[in-house]
């Protein structure tokens, strides 16, 4: 397990962009929060302050629209694409309804793409609104954006772990799985109803966008502790495949969302994972650090060092429990 924590670090990362001893120091610092709380914010991460305000000012346009006009692009319309809107309710999280509405997209493949003509699961165009109409050219330049954010990043973690600094590149990430979601929290119509209850992240690396209203928790052992809004920040957690790659030296570290500021919130996670058909094995550390088995601390009482397959089969078979009725239909 992490050692408690109390609160999250603030990394400076603009020296993973450059060479030179800070990039090690700055390394060293990511490799000391993964280890510790598995979560940590980062600034000096070099996006534009102007394209997050418009994509969070064109999502609230969004999300303000008719329910009915929302529907146009409801995710059944997405096929194995896995893109488009859902309601308040309509995804679960360890079988309970969640108190947001979203939009699923990730990178832009067009319909005679070799993998969508293949019929790949979550490969394939995405589904924008026709309001508003700048929407869609504005997520494809965020995503590409978090996309090059995503690389150095994982980048410093190699080097945090010892590692060459494309160790993660050339085992998976150098044509990542790039999977983009917006999410609106509205207040909840009780006090017992969370936005999103306890669970981790599948892939790597998570990197958040939230607006000013807060509401995102982090488990410490025993204890919960908030991820409040830092202007000018993402805050950056590491998913369960991260966790199998470090061999438990990492932790994917269990967090939840509950909106009590009675408006709406908004988030914006960008998960940077491994290529679909990557096999996410096992990193023998330059440390020769390992972990014993985790399945008695984990949220879910599952191991994913123990499993066995692609990244896309494990992502398959989570995905399929957040959207039970959808996955029938169309994987």
């Amino acid at each position: 397990m992490h050692d408690d924590f109390s609160s999250l670090p603030i990394i400076d990362v603009e020296s993973l962009a450059t060479d030179g001893a800070q990039k090690q120091l700055t390394a060293a610092k990511i490799d000391a929060a993964c280890r510790q709380s598995g979560f940590f914010y980062i600034t000096g991460h070099g996006v534009e302050a102007g394209l997050q305000q418009e994509l969070q000012a064109l999502a609230r346009e969004f999300f303000a629209r008719p329910t009915a006009e929302k529907m146009r692009i409801e995710m059944s319309h997405g096929g194995k694409a896995w893109r488009g809107y859902f309601r308040v309710g309509d995804e679960l999280t360890s079988g309970r309804p969640d108190q947001k509405e979203g939009l699923y997209f990730g990178k832009e493949l067009a319909t005679d793409h070799p993998l969508v003509q293949a019929g790949a699961p979550l490969h394939g165009p995405n589904l924008f609104p026709d309001t508003p109409a700048t929407l869609r050219a504005i997520v494809l330049e965020y995503m590409s954006a978090l996309t090059e954010l995503g690389q150095r990043l994982m980048g410093g973690i190699a080097l945090g772990l010892g590692l060459p600094e494309g160790y993660f590149a050339d085992h998976g990430t150098r044509d990542p799985l790039t999977l983009f979601r917006i999410f609106n929290y509205p207040p909840p119509q009780s006090p017992e109803l969370w936005g999103v209850g306890e669970h981790t992240d599948y892939g790597l690396l998570t990197i958040l966008l939230q607006d000013e209203v807060g509401g995102l928790e982090v488990k410490s052992n025993a204890t919960w502790i908030p991820a409040p809004p830092l202007t000018g920040s993402f805050v950056c957690n590491i998913g369960d495949m991260l966790d199998r790659m470090t061999r438990g030296v990492y932790r994917s570290t269990p967090h939840r969302v509950r909106n009590v500021s009675g408006r709406d919130r908004l988030s914006f996670p960008f998960f940077f994972d491994p290529n679909f058909f990557a096999d996410a094995r096992p990193i023998d550390l330059p440390s020769g650090e390992t972990a014993p088995d985790d399945r008695g601390s984990r949220w879910d009482q599952s191991s994913v060092h123990i499993f066995q397959g692609t990244y896309g089969d494990y992502l398959l078979g989570k995905v399929g429990k957040v959207f039970p009725g959808l996955t029938a239909r169309v994987l």
